[in-house]
Protein backbone atom coordinates (compact mmCIF):
# COMPACT_ATOMS: atom_id res chain seq x y z
CA UNK A 1 0.00 0.00 0.00
CA UNK A 2 1.04 3.19 -0.98
CA UNK A 3 0.06 5.63 2.07
CA UNK A 4 1.95 8.78 0.09
CA UNK A 5 -0.07 8.55 -3.31
CA UNK A 6 -3.39 9.39 -1.59
CA UNK A 7 -4.59 13.08 -1.38
CA UNK A 8 -5.11 14.48 2.30
CA UNK A 9 -8.88 14.87 2.42
CA UNK A 10 -9.86 17.90 4.55
CA UNK A 11 -11.98 16.43 7.26
CA UNK A 12 -15.65 16.72 7.58
CA UNK A 13 -18.53 15.72 9.38
CA UNK A 14 -19.83 12.22 7.78
CA UNK A 15 -22.39 11.61 4.57
CA UNK A 16 -21.32 15.38 4.19
CA UNK A 17 -18.43 15.97 1.96
CA UNK A 18 -16.86 19.69 1.48
CA UNK A 19 -16.79 21.52 -1.72
CA UNK A 20 -12.90 21.65 -0.67
CA UNK A 21 -12.73 17.74 -0.41
CA UNK A 22 -14.72 16.73 -3.55
CA UNK A 23 -12.47 19.43 -6.09
CA UNK A 24 -9.74 17.80 -4.12
CA UNK A 25 -10.84 14.39 -5.33
CA UNK A 26 -11.59 14.86 -8.33
CA UNK A 27 -8.19 16.41 -9.45
CA UNK A 28 -6.73 13.42 -7.53
CA UNK A 29 -8.70 10.71 -9.67
CA UNK A 30 -7.88 12.95 -13.35
CA UNK A 31 -4.65 12.80 -12.25
CA UNK A 32 -4.60 9.15 -11.44
CA UNK A 33 -5.54 8.54 -15.20
CA UNK A 34 -3.85 11.39 -17.15
CA UNK A 35 -0.51 8.52 -17.03
CA UNK A 36 -2.21 5.34 -17.86
CA UNK A 37 -4.00 7.19 -20.64
CA UNK A 38 -1.15 8.69 -22.35
CA UNK A 39 0.99 5.79 -21.92
CA UNK A 40 -1.56 3.55 -23.56
CA UNK A 41 -2.33 6.06 -26.39
CA UNK A 42 1.17 6.49 -27.12
CA UNK A 43 2.60 2.72 -27.20
CA UNK A 44 -1.05 1.49 -28.83
CA UNK A 45 -0.58 4.38 -31.34
CA UNK A 46 3.21 3.20 -32.19
CA UNK A 47 1.94 -0.52 -32.74
CA UNK A 48 -0.49 0.28 -34.96
CA UNK A 49 1.59 2.26 -37.24
CA UNK A 50 4.73 0.02 -36.76
CA UNK A 51 2.38 -2.54 -38.76
CA UNK A 52 1.01 0.12 -41.30
CA UNK A 53 4.54 0.83 -42.02
CA UNK A 54 5.83 -2.47 -42.22
CA UNK A 55 3.02 -2.82 -44.77
CA UNK A 56 3.50 -0.17 -47.17
CA UNK A 57 7.36 0.47 -46.61
CA UNK A 58 8.31 -1.36 -49.18
CA UNK A 59 6.14 0.16 -51.62
CA UNK A 60 8.31 3.61 -50.90
CA UNK A 61 11.56 3.33 -49.83
CA UNK A 62 14.10 2.40 -52.77
CA UNK A 63 11.76 3.95 -55.53
CA UNK A 64 13.72 7.44 -55.63
CA UNK A 65 11.13 9.50 -53.24
CA UNK A 66 13.00 11.85 -51.13
CA UNK A 67 12.45 11.35 -47.35
CA UNK A 68 10.16 14.21 -46.09
CA UNK A 69 7.40 12.54 -48.92
CA UNK A 70 7.81 9.17 -46.84
CA UNK A 71 7.51 11.23 -43.62
CA UNK A 72 4.74 13.18 -45.48
CA UNK A 73 2.94 10.00 -46.21
CA UNK A 74 3.23 8.05 -42.65
CA UNK A 75 2.47 11.47 -40.97
CA UNK A 76 -0.88 11.43 -42.73
CA UNK A 77 -1.51 7.88 -41.46
CA UNK A 78 -1.42 8.89 -37.71
CA UNK A 79 -4.79 10.54 -37.93
CA UNK A 80 -6.82 7.36 -38.84
CA UNK A 81 -4.58 5.56 -36.25
CA UNK A 82 -5.33 7.93 -33.29
CA UNK A 83 -9.35 7.44 -34.29
CA UNK A 84 -9.19 4.25 -33.43
CA UNK A 85 -6.58 3.85 -30.33
CA UNK A 86 -7.95 7.00 -28.39
CA UNK A 87 -11.02 4.79 -27.28
CA UNK A 88 -8.49 1.77 -26.36
CA UNK A 89 -6.52 3.64 -24.34
CA UNK A 90 -9.26 5.23 -22.73
CA UNK A 91 -10.58 1.66 -21.29
CA UNK A 92 -6.55 0.91 -20.43
CA UNK A 93 -6.67 3.94 -18.61
CA UNK A 94 -9.67 3.27 -16.60
CA UNK A 95 -9.24 -0.12 -16.13
CA UNK A 96 -5.19 0.18 -14.99
CA UNK A 97 -6.25 3.50 -12.41
CA UNK A 98 -9.43 2.08 -10.69
CA UNK A 99 -8.40 -1.45 -10.24
CA UNK A 100 -4.99 0.81 -8.54
CA UNK A 101 -7.11 2.19 -5.97
CA UNK A 102 -9.17 -0.53 -5.18
CA UNK A 103 -6.11 -2.81 -5.11
CA UNK A 104 -4.49 -0.20 -2.49
CA UNK A 105 -7.68 -0.14 -0.63
CA UNK A 106 -7.64 3.70 -1.31
CA UNK A 107 -11.52 3.10 -2.24
CA UNK A 108 -12.13 2.05 1.30
CA UNK A 109 -10.64 4.81 2.61
CA UNK A 110 -12.66 7.43 0.46
CA UNK A 111 -15.98 5.82 1.25
CA UNK A 112 -15.17 6.04 4.99
CA UNK A 113 -14.87 9.76 4.72
CA UNK A 114 -18.49 9.65 3.25
CA UNK A 115 -17.80 10.01 -0.52
CA UNK A 116 -19.70 7.14 -2.08
CA UNK A 117 -18.25 4.93 -5.03
CA UNK A 118 -20.34 6.07 -7.93
CA UNK A 119 -19.41 9.50 -6.64
CA UNK A 120 -15.82 8.99 -7.99
CA UNK A 121 -17.01 8.35 -11.10
CA UNK A 122 -18.05 11.61 -11.92
CA UNK A 123 -14.80 13.27 -12.99
CA UNK A 124 -13.61 10.51 -15.21
CA UNK A 125 -17.39 10.11 -16.60
CA UNK A 126 -16.67 14.12 -17.73
CA UNK A 127 -13.19 13.82 -18.78
CA UNK A 128 -14.90 10.84 -21.15
CA UNK A 129 -17.65 13.30 -22.32
CA UNK A 130 -15.05 15.77 -23.01
CA UNK A 131 -12.76 13.13 -25.32
CA UNK A 132 -15.99 12.36 -27.07
CA UNK A 133 -16.41 15.51 -28.02
CA UNK A 134 -12.72 16.47 -28.70
CA UNK A 135 -12.98 13.24 -30.91
CA UNK A 136 -16.22 14.57 -32.95
CA UNK A 137 -14.61 17.59 -34.13
CA UNK A 138 -11.05 15.27 -34.93
CA UNK A 139 -13.08 12.95 -37.06
CA UNK A 140 -15.01 15.29 -38.64
CA UNK A 141 -12.40 18.10 -39.64
CA UNK A 142 -9.04 16.35 -39.02
CA UNK A 143 -9.44 13.05 -40.24
CA UNK A 144 -10.94 13.33 -43.36
CA UNK A 145 -8.75 15.91 -44.55
CA UNK A 146 -5.52 13.38 -43.53
CA UNK A 147 -7.43 11.01 -45.43
CA UNK A 148 -7.91 12.88 -48.93
CA UNK A 149 -4.59 14.48 -48.52
CA UNK A 150 -2.92 10.76 -48.16
CA UNK A 151 -5.06 10.02 -51.31
CA UNK A 152 -3.93 12.56 -53.25
CA UNK A 153 -0.04 12.08 -52.14
CA UNK A 154 -0.31 8.51 -52.83
CA UNK A 155 -2.12 9.24 -56.65
CA UNK A 156 1.28 12.07 -56.88
CA UNK A 157 3.39 9.10 -56.30
CA UNK A 158 1.95 6.89 -58.59
CA UNK A 159 2.59 9.02 -61.59
CA UNK A 160 5.89 9.34 -60.63
CA UNK A 161 6.51 5.60 -60.31
CA UNK A 162 4.92 3.38 -63.36
CA UNK A 163 5.04 0.53 -60.69
CA UNK A 164 2.99 1.91 -58.21
CA UNK A 165 0.42 3.30 -60.85
CA UNK A 166 -0.10 -0.52 -62.54
CA UNK A 167 -3.12 -2.24 -61.67
CA UNK A 168 -3.78 -5.98 -62.53
CA UNK A 169 -5.91 -7.11 -65.42
CA UNK A 170 -6.03 -3.42 -66.73
CA UNK A 171 -4.80 -1.71 -70.22
CA UNK A 172 -2.82 1.24 -68.37
CA UNK A 173 -1.38 3.77 -70.05
CA UNK A 174 2.56 4.30 -69.94
CA UNK A 175 2.30 6.94 -72.73
CA UNK A 176 -0.87 8.38 -73.75
CA UNK A 177 -1.86 7.82 -77.13
CA UNK A 178 1.42 5.78 -77.77
CA UNK A 179 2.33 2.82 -75.29
CA UNK A 180 -0.31 0.94 -73.22
CA UNK A 181 0.72 -1.72 -70.72
CA UNK A 182 -1.45 -5.07 -69.36
CA UNK A 183 -0.25 -7.46 -67.15
CA UNK A 184 -1.88 -9.92 -65.08
CA UNK A 185 0.31 -10.12 -61.90
CA UNK A 186 2.30 -7.36 -60.54
CA UNK A 187 4.73 -7.43 -57.63
CA UNK A 188 5.35 -3.85 -56.53
CA UNK A 189 8.06 -4.95 -53.92
CA UNK A 190 10.50 -6.67 -56.80
CA UNK A 191 8.44 -4.72 -60.10
CA UNK A 192 8.36 -8.57 -61.88
CA UNK A 193 5.41 -8.75 -64.11
CA UNK A 194 3.58 -12.08 -65.23
CA UNK A 195 1.32 -12.48 -68.21
CA UNK A 196 2.59 -9.33 -70.43
CA UNK A 197 0.67 -7.53 -73.17
CA UNK A 198 2.02 -4.10 -74.54
CA UNK A 199 -0.14 -2.66 -77.53
CA UNK A 200 2.41 -0.12 -79.14
CA UNK A 201 0.23 2.54 -81.19
CA UNK A 202 3.34 4.85 -81.90
CA UNK A 203 3.80 4.29 -85.67
CA UNK A 204 0.18 5.30 -87.67
CA UNK A 205 1.92 2.67 -90.13
CA UNK A 206 1.70 -0.34 -88.16
CA UNK A 207 -0.23 -2.05 -85.12
CA UNK A 208 2.81 -3.52 -83.05
CA UNK A 209 1.40 -5.74 -79.68
CA UNK A 210 4.64 -7.21 -77.93
CA UNK A 211 3.60 -10.41 -75.30
CA UNK A 212 5.68 -11.93 -72.77
CA UNK A 213 5.27 -14.81 -70.04
CA UNK A 214 7.04 -12.70 -67.59
CA UNK A 215 9.37 -9.13 -67.33
CA UNK A 216 10.63 -6.35 -64.79
CA UNK A 217 10.20 -2.69 -65.13
CA UNK A 218 12.37 0.00 -63.72
CA UNK A 219 13.42 3.83 -64.05
CA UNK A 220 16.61 4.69 -65.48
CA UNK A 221 19.53 5.88 -63.50
CA UNK A 222 18.31 9.66 -64.57
CA UNK A 223 15.20 8.80 -63.56
CA UNK A 224 13.96 9.72 -67.21
CA UNK A 225 13.17 6.94 -68.92
CA UNK A 226 11.88 3.50 -68.15
CA UNK A 227 13.15 0.09 -68.88
CA UNK A 228 11.35 -3.26 -69.44
CA UNK A 229 12.58 -6.52 -69.43
CA UNK A 230 10.65 -8.81 -71.03
CA UNK A 231 11.08 -12.96 -71.29
CA UNK A 232 9.86 -15.67 -73.51
CA UNK A 233 7.50 -13.81 -75.48
CA UNK A 234 6.76 -12.54 -79.09
CA UNK A 235 5.77 -9.61 -81.49
CA UNK A 236 3.92 -9.52 -83.98
CA UNK A 237 3.60 -6.40 -86.60
CA UNK A 238 0.12 -5.43 -88.62
CA UNK A 239 0.92 -2.96 -91.46
CA UNK A 240 -2.42 -0.84 -92.31
CA UNK A 241 -1.21 -1.17 -95.70
CA UNK A 242 -1.03 -4.87 -95.89
CA UNK A 243 -3.34 -5.99 -93.11
CA UNK A 244 -3.83 -9.57 -94.35
CA UNK A 245 -0.24 -10.08 -93.69
CA UNK A 246 1.20 -10.51 -90.15
CA UNK A 247 4.70 -10.75 -89.12
CA UNK A 248 5.89 -12.67 -85.82
CA UNK A 249 8.97 -12.65 -83.84
CA UNK A 250 9.61 -14.92 -81.11
CA UNK A 251 12.41 -14.12 -78.55
CA UNK A 252 13.88 -15.14 -75.09
CA UNK A 253 15.02 -12.23 -73.35
CA UNK A 254 13.63 -8.49 -75.12
CA UNK A 255 14.63 -4.94 -73.50
CA UNK A 256 12.18 -1.73 -74.69
CA UNK A 257 13.47 1.30 -73.55
CA UNK A 258 10.89 4.42 -73.35
CA UNK A 259 12.10 7.84 -72.79
CA UNK A 260 10.44 10.20 -71.37
CA UNK A 261 8.59 9.37 -68.96
CA UNK A 262 9.89 11.36 -66.31
CA UNK A 263 10.53 10.59 -62.30
CA UNK A 264 9.54 14.29 -60.92
CA UNK A 265 6.88 14.35 -58.17
CA UNK A 266 4.01 16.95 -58.81
CA UNK A 267 1.80 17.48 -56.06
CA UNK A 268 -1.83 17.93 -57.45
CA UNK A 269 -5.00 18.20 -55.71
CA UNK A 270 -8.05 16.28 -56.92
CA UNK A 271 -11.04 17.64 -55.92
CA UNK A 272 -13.19 14.30 -55.43
CA UNK A 273 -14.02 13.10 -52.16
CA UNK A 274 -14.50 9.47 -51.21
CA UNK A 275 -17.23 9.04 -47.91
CA UNK A 276 -13.87 8.77 -45.34
CA UNK A 277 -12.16 12.11 -47.09
CA UNK A 278 -15.96 14.06 -46.33
CA UNK A 279 -16.66 15.85 -43.25
CA UNK A 280 -20.24 15.51 -41.82
CA UNK A 281 -22.14 18.21 -43.30
CA UNK A 282 -20.65 17.35 -46.60
CA UNK A 283 -21.53 14.01 -46.46
CA UNK A 284 -24.91 15.66 -45.09
CA UNK A 285 -25.37 17.64 -48.43
CA UNK A 286 -24.51 14.43 -50.45
CA UNK A 287 -27.42 12.43 -48.93
CA UNK A 288 -29.82 15.10 -50.06
CA UNK A 289 -28.60 15.22 -53.51
CA UNK A 290 -29.12 10.98 -53.36
CA UNK A 291 -32.33 11.52 -51.64
CA UNK A 292 -33.66 13.40 -54.37
CA UNK A 293 -31.92 11.15 -57.06
CA UNK A 294 -33.91 8.15 -55.40
CA UNK A 295 -37.15 10.78 -55.64
CA UNK A 296 -36.67 10.90 -59.19
CA UNK A 297 -35.89 7.21 -59.69
CA UNK A 298 -38.91 6.35 -58.27
CA UNK A 299 -41.26 8.50 -60.59
CA UNK A 300 -39.50 7.12 -63.43
CA UNK A 301 -40.04 3.89 -62.45
CA UNK A 302 -43.68 3.73 -61.77
CA UNK A 303 -43.62 6.02 -64.93
CA UNK A 304 -42.16 3.10 -67.11
CA UNK A 305 -44.50 0.39 -64.84
CA UNK A 306 -47.53 2.43 -65.57
CA UNK A 307 -47.20 2.74 -69.64
CA UNK A 308 -46.22 -1.06 -69.61
CA UNK A 309 -49.21 -2.25 -68.14
CA UNK A 310 -51.47 0.16 -70.26
CA UNK A 311 -49.82 -0.98 -73.19
CA UNK A 312 -50.43 -4.55 -72.54
CA UNK A 313 -53.93 -3.67 -72.10
CA UNK A 314 -54.51 -0.96 -74.16
CA UNK A 315 -51.96 -0.99 -77.12
CA UNK A 316 -51.86 2.24 -76.35
CA UNK A 317 -48.87 4.44 -74.23
CA UNK A 318 -49.33 7.53 -71.58
CA UNK A 319 -46.57 10.12 -71.92
CA UNK A 320 -46.68 12.22 -68.61
CA UNK A 321 -44.72 15.28 -68.85
CA UNK A 322 -45.01 15.94 -65.36
CA UNK A 323 -42.82 18.42 -62.70
CA UNK A 324 -40.21 17.19 -60.94
CA UNK A 325 -40.25 18.38 -57.28
CA UNK A 326 -37.81 18.50 -54.75
CA UNK A 327 -37.73 16.20 -51.64
CA UNK A 328 -37.60 17.75 -48.58
CA UNK A 329 -33.72 17.48 -46.80
CA UNK A 330 -35.05 15.37 -43.85
CA UNK A 331 -34.70 15.11 -40.17
CA UNK A 332 -30.77 13.08 -39.17
CA UNK A 333 -28.52 13.76 -36.67
CA UNK A 334 -25.92 14.95 -39.25
CA UNK A 335 -28.29 17.51 -40.34
CA UNK A 336 -28.83 18.64 -36.42
CA UNK A 337 -25.20 18.32 -36.23
CA UNK A 338 -24.15 20.98 -38.97
CA UNK A 339 -26.90 23.07 -37.78
CA UNK A 340 -25.34 23.30 -33.62
CA UNK A 341 -21.94 24.07 -35.60
CA UNK A 342 -22.93 26.62 -37.82
CA UNK A 343 -24.81 28.32 -34.40
CA UNK A 344 -21.61 27.61 -32.33
CA UNK A 345 -19.75 28.85 -34.74
CA UNK A 346 -21.53 32.40 -35.82
CA UNK A 347 -22.41 31.21 -39.70
CA UNK A 348 -25.34 31.16 -39.63
CA UNK A 349 -26.53 31.88 -43.22
CA UNK A 350 -30.11 31.97 -44.32
CA UNK A 351 -29.98 31.09 -47.97
CA UNK A 352 -33.10 31.01 -50.26
CA UNK A 353 -34.18 27.41 -51.11
CA UNK A 354 -33.20 25.55 -54.44
CA UNK A 355 -35.74 26.18 -57.41
CA UNK A 356 -37.58 23.00 -57.98
CA UNK A 357 -35.81 21.07 -61.23
CA UNK A 358 -38.08 20.25 -63.35
CA UNK A 359 -38.36 17.11 -65.05
CA UNK A 360 -40.74 14.05 -65.03
CA UNK A 361 -42.33 12.97 -61.70
CA UNK A 362 -44.69 10.10 -62.68
CA UNK A 363 -47.46 9.15 -60.71
CA UNK A 364 -46.61 11.26 -56.94
CA UNK A 365 -45.74 14.51 -59.12
CA UNK A 366 -47.96 17.53 -60.05
CA UNK A 367 -49.95 16.45 -63.05
CA UNK A 368 -49.44 17.96 -66.04
CA UNK A 369 -49.97 16.86 -69.59
CA UNK A 370 -50.55 14.37 -71.12
CA UNK A 371 -50.81 12.47 -74.62
CA UNK A 372 -52.24 9.25 -75.56
CA UNK A 373 -50.96 7.27 -78.43
CA UNK A 374 -52.58 4.97 -80.07
CA UNK A 375 -51.38 1.46 -82.02
CA UNK A 376 -52.19 3.57 -85.30
CA UNK A 377 -49.91 6.33 -84.36
CA UNK A 378 -52.65 9.20 -83.15
CA UNK A 379 -51.44 11.39 -80.98
CA UNK A 380 -54.30 13.58 -79.18
CA UNK A 381 -53.58 17.24 -78.43
CA UNK A 382 -52.70 18.61 -74.96
CA UNK A 383 -54.38 21.09 -73.90
CA UNK A 384 -53.38 24.56 -74.75
CA UNK A 385 -52.84 26.32 -71.22
CA UNK A 386 -50.60 23.77 -70.09
CA UNK A 387 -47.86 25.43 -68.37
CA UNK A 388 -45.35 22.45 -67.40
CA UNK A 389 -42.88 21.11 -69.94
CA UNK A 390 -44.69 18.45 -73.18
CA UNK A 391 -43.05 15.24 -74.64
CA UNK A 392 -43.34 16.48 -78.28
CA UNK A 393 -44.56 13.45 -80.31
CA UNK A 394 -44.61 12.94 -83.85
CA UNK A 395 -47.39 11.01 -85.50
CA UNK A 396 -45.64 8.03 -86.69
CA UNK A 397 -46.85 4.48 -86.77
CA UNK A 398 -45.89 2.34 -83.30
CA UNK A 399 -45.71 -1.00 -82.56
CA UNK A 400 -47.09 -1.81 -79.55
CA UNK A 401 -44.47 -4.71 -78.46
CA UNK A 402 -41.69 -2.56 -79.04
CA UNK A 403 -43.09 0.73 -77.10
CA UNK A 404 -43.38 -2.11 -74.29
CA UNK A 405 -39.90 -3.13 -74.71
CA UNK A 406 -38.81 0.39 -74.71
CA UNK A 407 -40.59 0.77 -71.24
CA UNK A 408 -39.31 -2.16 -69.98
CA UNK A 409 -35.78 -0.90 -70.37
CA UNK A 410 -36.70 1.79 -69.33
CA UNK A 411 -38.36 0.20 -65.64
CA UNK A 412 -35.06 -1.64 -65.28
CA UNK A 413 -32.46 1.60 -65.84
CA UNK A 414 -34.60 3.05 -63.58
CA UNK A 415 -34.26 0.05 -60.81
CA UNK A 416 -30.50 0.12 -61.29
CA UNK A 417 -30.71 3.86 -60.72
CA UNK A 418 -32.65 2.95 -57.09
CA UNK A 419 -30.43 0.44 -56.19
CA UNK A 420 -27.26 2.40 -56.62
CA UNK A 421 -28.89 5.69 -54.86
CA UNK A 422 -30.09 3.09 -51.74
CA UNK A 423 -26.60 1.09 -51.76
CA UNK A 424 -24.77 5.01 -51.91
CA UNK A 425 -27.14 6.36 -48.84
CA UNK A 426 -26.48 3.09 -46.76
CA UNK A 427 -22.80 3.96 -47.46
CA UNK A 428 -22.94 7.70 -46.67
CA UNK A 429 -25.26 6.87 -43.22
CA UNK A 430 -22.90 4.16 -42.26
CA UNK A 431 -20.01 6.82 -42.47
CA UNK A 432 -21.85 9.31 -40.64
CA UNK A 433 -22.41 7.34 -37.93
CA UNK A 434 -19.84 5.66 -37.41
CA UNK A 435 -17.90 9.32 -36.88
CA UNK A 436 -20.44 9.61 -33.81
CA UNK A 437 -20.51 6.13 -32.88
CA UNK A 438 -16.52 5.93 -32.20
CA UNK A 439 -15.67 9.12 -30.46
CA UNK A 440 -18.63 8.44 -27.94
CA UNK A 441 -16.96 4.89 -27.62
CA UNK A 442 -14.49 7.49 -24.89
CA UNK A 443 -17.27 7.84 -22.75
CA UNK A 444 -18.65 4.18 -23.17
CA UNK A 445 -15.67 2.47 -22.15
CA UNK A 446 -15.31 4.66 -18.78
CA UNK A 447 -18.79 3.75 -17.91
CA UNK A 448 -17.84 0.08 -18.79
CA UNK A 449 -14.49 -0.34 -17.70
CA UNK A 450 -14.63 1.45 -14.21
CA UNK A 451 -17.25 -1.22 -12.45
CA UNK A 452 -15.50 -3.90 -13.73
CA UNK A 453 -12.21 -2.31 -12.12
CA UNK A 454 -13.73 -2.11 -8.97
CA UNK A 455 -15.35 -5.65 -8.88
CA UNK A 456 -12.02 -7.12 -9.15
CA UNK A 457 -9.25 -4.96 -7.76
CA UNK A 458 -6.65 -7.81 -7.61
CA UNK A 459 -6.43 -8.62 -11.47
CA UNK A 460 -3.62 -6.22 -11.88
CA UNK A 461 -2.28 -5.32 -15.31
CA UNK A 462 -3.27 -9.38 -16.32
CA UNK A 463 -7.28 -7.95 -16.02
CA UNK A 464 -6.08 -4.49 -17.75
CA UNK A 465 -4.75 -6.28 -20.82
CA UNK A 466 -7.00 -9.56 -20.81
CA UNK A 467 -10.40 -7.23 -20.52
CA UNK A 468 -8.44 -4.66 -23.10
CA UNK A 469 -7.52 -7.09 -25.69
CA UNK A 470 -11.18 -8.92 -25.08
CA UNK A 471 -13.05 -5.86 -25.13
CA UNK A 472 -11.30 -4.42 -28.17
CA UNK A 473 -12.26 -7.78 -30.08
CA UNK A 474 -15.71 -7.75 -29.77
CA UNK A 475 -16.48 -3.82 -30.11
CA UNK A 476 -14.16 -3.09 -33.22
CA UNK A 477 -15.55 -6.80 -35.24
CA UNK A 478 -18.98 -5.42 -34.46
CA UNK A 479 -18.22 -1.93 -35.98
CA UNK A 480 -16.89 -4.34 -39.17
CA UNK A 481 -20.09 -6.69 -38.65
CA UNK A 482 -22.45 -4.27 -38.51
CA UNK A 483 -20.97 -1.73 -41.61
CA UNK A 484 -21.09 -4.99 -43.51
CA UNK A 485 -24.52 -5.50 -42.76
CA UNK A 486 -25.91 -2.15 -43.39
CA UNK A 487 -23.80 -1.96 -46.84
CA UNK A 488 -26.06 -4.71 -48.07
CA UNK A 489 -29.41 -3.46 -46.24
CA UNK A 490 -29.71 -5.81 -43.71
CA UNK A 491 -29.63 -3.43 -40.61
CA UNK A 492 -30.33 0.44 -40.52
CA UNK A 493 -26.90 2.40 -40.73
CA UNK A 494 -27.85 3.78 -37.08
CA UNK A 495 -28.65 0.50 -35.43
CA UNK A 496 -25.70 -1.01 -37.28
CA UNK A 497 -23.23 1.58 -35.78
CA UNK A 498 -24.75 2.58 -32.57
CA UNK A 499 -25.44 -1.06 -31.61
CA UNK A 500 -22.21 -2.33 -30.33
CA UNK A 501 -22.27 1.26 -27.78
CA UNK A 502 -25.74 0.48 -26.77
CA UNK A 503 -24.95 -3.15 -25.30
CA UNK A 504 -21.82 -2.18 -23.61
CA UNK A 505 -23.98 0.50 -22.23
CA UNK A 506 -26.41 -1.47 -21.17
CA UNK A 507 -23.47 -4.06 -19.48
CA UNK A 508 -21.69 -1.00 -17.53
CA UNK A 509 -24.64 0.03 -16.13
CA UNK A 510 -25.93 -3.18 -14.61
CA UNK A 511 -22.27 -3.64 -12.93
CA UNK A 512 -22.50 -0.23 -11.96
CA UNK A 513 -25.74 -1.33 -9.88
CA UNK A 514 -23.62 -3.23 -7.73
CA UNK A 515 -20.42 -1.40 -7.31
CA UNK A 516 -21.54 0.46 -4.51
CA UNK A 517 -23.44 -2.29 -2.52
CA UNK A 518 -22.19 -4.07 0.75
CA UNK A 519 -22.02 -7.85 -0.17
CA UNK A 520 -19.35 -7.04 -2.96
CA UNK A 521 -15.91 -7.65 -1.28
CA UNK A 522 -13.34 -5.44 -1.27
CA UNK A 523 -10.53 -8.13 -2.60
CA UNK A 524 -12.57 -9.44 -5.35
CA UNK A 525 -14.69 -12.36 -3.94
CA UNK A 526 -17.76 -11.00 -5.01
CA UNK A 527 -18.23 -13.65 -7.92
CA UNK A 528 -18.14 -16.90 -5.36
CA UNK A 529 -20.02 -15.33 -2.70
CA UNK A 530 -22.92 -14.75 -5.34
CA UNK A 531 -22.29 -18.53 -6.81
CA UNK A 532 -22.12 -19.84 -3.52
CA UNK A 533 -25.84 -18.28 -2.37
CA UNK A 534 -27.08 -19.77 -5.33
CA UNK A 535 -26.07 -23.30 -4.52
CA UNK A 536 -27.48 -22.86 -0.79
CA UNK A 537 -31.08 -21.60 -2.10
CA UNK A 538 -30.97 -24.02 -4.81
CA UNK A 539 -30.35 -26.76 -2.10
CA UNK A 540 -33.15 -25.56 0.00
CA UNK A 541 -35.58 -25.37 -2.26
CA UNK A 542 -34.65 -29.27 -2.87
CA UNK A 543 -35.25 -29.67 0.53
CA UNK A 544 -38.84 -28.17 0.37
CA UNK A 545 -40.21 -30.04 -2.00
CA UNK A 546 -38.34 -33.49 -0.36
CA UNK A 547 -40.27 -32.28 2.55
CA UNK A 548 -44.01 -31.42 0.92
CA UNK A 549 -46.65 -33.72 1.14
CA UNK A 550 -46.51 -36.08 -1.13
CA UNK A 551 -50.45 -35.68 -2.95
CA UNK A 552 -53.88 -37.69 -2.75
Amino acid sequence: MRASAAPRIPVSPPGQPSPDRVKLLNRYILREHLGPLFFALTALTSLMLLNYIAKEFGKLVGKGLPWSVIGEFFLLAIPFTVAMTLPMAVLVATLYAFGRLASENEITAIKASGIGVNRLLVPVLAGGAFLSLLMVAFNDQILPRANHRLRNLQEDIAQKKPTFALREQVINAIQEGRLYLRAGKIDPSTNRMREVAIFDLGDPGKRRTIYADSGYIALSTSGSDLKLTLFHGYMQDVSRQTPGELQRLFYQTNHIRVRGVGNQLKHTENEYKGDREMSVCEMSREVHRLDNEYADARREFEKHTVNQVHILATGRSIVTGDTARAVAERPSLARAYCMALSVVGGLVAKKPPPAAPTGVTGLTGQPGTAAVIGATGAAAAPPAAATTRQFMLAEVTVDPAALAATERNGADMARIRIQTSLRSLDSLGVEIHKKFALSLACLVFVLFGAPIALRFPRGGVGLTIGVSLFVFALYYVGLIVGESTADRDYLPPWLAMWGTNIIFVAVGLMLLRTVGSERVSSRGGDMAERFEAARDRIRALGRRLRAAPAGP
